[in-house]
């Protein structure tokens, strides 16, 4: 299956545009502001660390399939599993939505975002889990939070975050910081009609069929107005 070559970047079929920076795979041109953005951090006592960066189509589709497989949980809004047994195809489809990007839409396709941490604050064998109260009042990432809340946008230096405010599409992610020069420019190039094919041939790009496909093509316009665009 032949792609122009900013989709191949777009929906993360490619990694030639990220760098490995501490053993994430970073967009280069974020190397600086990052940088940047740790060291304005690290003068309030805070390590601001990358828990991950590029994830590849491969990967995404393969945590799409395990869970709409029921082989790892799905979660509904209080973060308690749901029984897929219950549930309508396209209600599994949005239930994964909610916490999980469908395959060639996610942000850390494009390298440009980034889910970060505060190593400072937790013991070396602390497990993260990248729920939101960990960043909340009384969790161990309290200060990283309030401090992106009060000074992320102030440092100019590019970043925000897209999932902090609850829209009813994707849960919110107070870790998950984005990229805006880069971000904003890959989110306004991929559309339904240049993902759709993508979907429908998966099995040709990494000998995976994406599961539920049919649900995810009927409903691909909903799903890009609610959990893609932001």
């Amino acid at each position: 299956m032949t792609q122009p070559a900013d989709l191949l970047l777009l929906t993360g079929i490619t990694d030639h545009h990220v760098v490995a920076v501490g053993g994430r795979l970073l967009h280069r041109e974020l190397l600086v502001p990052l940088a940047q953005l740790q060291e304005a951090a690290a003068r309030q006592g805070i390590t601001l660390t990358v828990a991950s960066g590029f994830r590849s189509f491969e990967r995404q589709l393969a945590i799409w399939n395990a869970k709409a497989r029921g082989e790892r949980p799905v979660l509904d809004d209080q973060g308690r599993p749901l029984d897929l047994a219950r549930l309508t195809q396209r209600e599994i489809v949005f239930a994964i939505l909610r916490w999980s990007a469908l395959p060639g839409t996610s942000r850390h396709h494009w390298g440009t975002d980034i889910d970060v941490w505060d190593t400072a604050a937790v013991a070396d064998d602390y497990r993260l889990q990248l729920v939101p109260q960990e960043y909340g009042p009384g969790g161990p990432f309290a200060r990283l939070g309030s401090w992106l809340d009060r000074e992320m946008d102030a440092a100019g230096l590019g970043f925000y975050r897209p999932y902090a405010v609850d829209r009813g599409g994707v849960a919110p992610e107070p870790w998950h910081l984005s990229y805006r020069p880069l971000a904003d420019y890959y989110a306004g190039l991929l559309t339904p009609a240049l993902l759709a094919p993508l979907l429908q041939e998966a099995n040709n790009v990494c000998g995976q069929e994406l599961a539920l496909a049919d649900t995810v093509i009927r409903h691909l316009d909903e799903i890009f107005a609610r959990f893609v665009v932001s």
